[in-house]
């Protein structure tokens, strides 16, 4: 169930929950959201959060995605993204055939070289540019990896496999996602690298963030954080350290444990503070500057919509941050500033993600859940707003 032009997520809760024969008192009850909330969010009055969604998501028994209307297939086919996923997906299929025979790898330093310029183009947000380079990279790596084994080339297997969790979650095909994963982490234990095997719970853990399954998630970290135990004191190490604090904290806000969320935004800060920004260091951007972001998802998660958009306000964003991150942020910003009823700044920060990375913002739930709670408000913004809600599909 995909969203459509006249499509919203209160829209999609409203038909499933008739669907299964449930009166918005009943569903409340289920889902533990509050009578009024679930009224504004099926009328379109009230923008779904993360919390809300996945709480709805559980008691309606169906996925995230469902809810949410991912992917959004008339927009991909429009941009001409949905037929660079079946590729993927094939190139995915071919890990544990063996080398083929009719694929010549070139060397060990192209393919790395080229391995590195996808994260790079990723995090500018080349969405489309990383996708439909993505598979012909893929089979040659599998191929050399097969052919002649070796640490590296597991690694820079795992490295591809995770570029393709990047695509797959950014443009909303999560069950790609998680088979990219679990690629991940097969090629991740044949390179014996235990900050590869802490990085993909990380990500593993982010799922279980969408899916709404907190402690799961939680669990995950804590196991990610004992591989890394294994691993020798590095930068490298205390950089993918910190960033699993950073999902950590993530993950006990959207729970609502404000005390346990603050514990790990101090302990990632204090790791910041010896690394500095570490933005290369594994293209997880981890620093001062994206524990400081982190700050805003977590107030933000935790309904502290007015500290958020001030913490917000106050950030300064170096140049050299990935564009990807940049546009994720103002997408969060706009979320909180929504709330705190800043139409006009929810509305400019739309503007700067998409201007920051605009083939990620325009899949971006976050970008479109704002953007129908402005929606509803209209009235008060500039003419320019309609013409984002087309370049949306909204």
């Amino acid at each position: 169930m995909h969203s459509l032009s006249h499509d919203h997520t209160g829209t999609r809760v409203k038909r499933l929950r008739l669907e299964r024969h449930l009166t918005q008192k009943a569903l409340s009850d289920l889902s533990l959201v509050p009578y009024g909330t679930l009224i504004k969010v099926e009328q379109g009055v009230t923008p779904a959060t993360p919390y809300v969604i996945a709480a709805l998501a559980r008691a309606l028994r169906v996925e995230v995605a469902t809810v949410t209307g991912q992917p959004y297939v008339t927009e991909l086919r429009a941009d001409e993204l949905d037929v660079l996923i079946r590729p993927i997906r094939e190139a995915l299929d071919l890990y544990d055939l063996g080398a083929d025979p009719d694929v010549a790898p070139r060397a060990d330093h192209l393919l790395a070289a080229d391995a590195e310029s996808l994260l790079v183009a990723v995090r500018a947000g080349e969405i489309k540019q990383v996708a439909g380079r993505l598979p012909g990279l893929l089979q040659e790596a599998t191929t050399a990896a097969h052919a002649a084994p070796a640490r590296e080339r597991w690694l820079l297997l795992a490295g591809l496999y995770r570029t393709a969790y990047d695509v797959s979650s950014k443009l909303g095909y999560y069950d790609l996602a998680a088979l990219s994963l679990a690629r991940m982490d097969w090629a991740a234990e044949r390179g014996s690298d235990a900050v590869f095997g802490a990085m993909y719970r990380y990500m593993r853990a982010l799922t279980y963030l969408r899916a709404g399954e907190y402690r799961t998630g939680a669990r995950l970290v804590d196991l990610g954080l004992r591989t890394l135990a294994q691993s020798e004191p590095s930068r490298e190490r205390e950089v993918v350290t910190g960033q699993l604090h950073l999902g950590a904290a993530v993950l006990a806000g959207r729970s609502k444990d404000g005390d346990r969320a603050e514990g790990h935004l101090g302990e990632a800060e204090r790791i910041a503070d010896s690394t500095g920004e570490a933005v290369t260091v594994h293209w997880l951007t981890f620093g001062p500057t994206n524990v400081a972001v982190h700050r805003v998802s977590v107030l933000a998660e935790l309904d502290e919509y007015g500290q958020a958009a001030q913490s917000g306000r106050g950030l300064n964003i170096p140049a050299d941050w990935p564009r990807s991150r940049r546009s994720h942020h103002h997408a969060e910003l706009a979320r909180a500033q929504l709330w705190t009823g800043d139409l006009d700044g929810s509305f400019q920060n739309l503007l700067h993600a998409r201007k920051a990375a605009p083939q990620q913002a325009r899949y971006h739930q976050t970008v479109r859940e704002t953007y129908a709670g402005l929606e509803a408000a209209r009235r008060q913004l500039p003419d320019s707003f309609m013409s984002y809600g087309s370049w949306l599909g909204a």
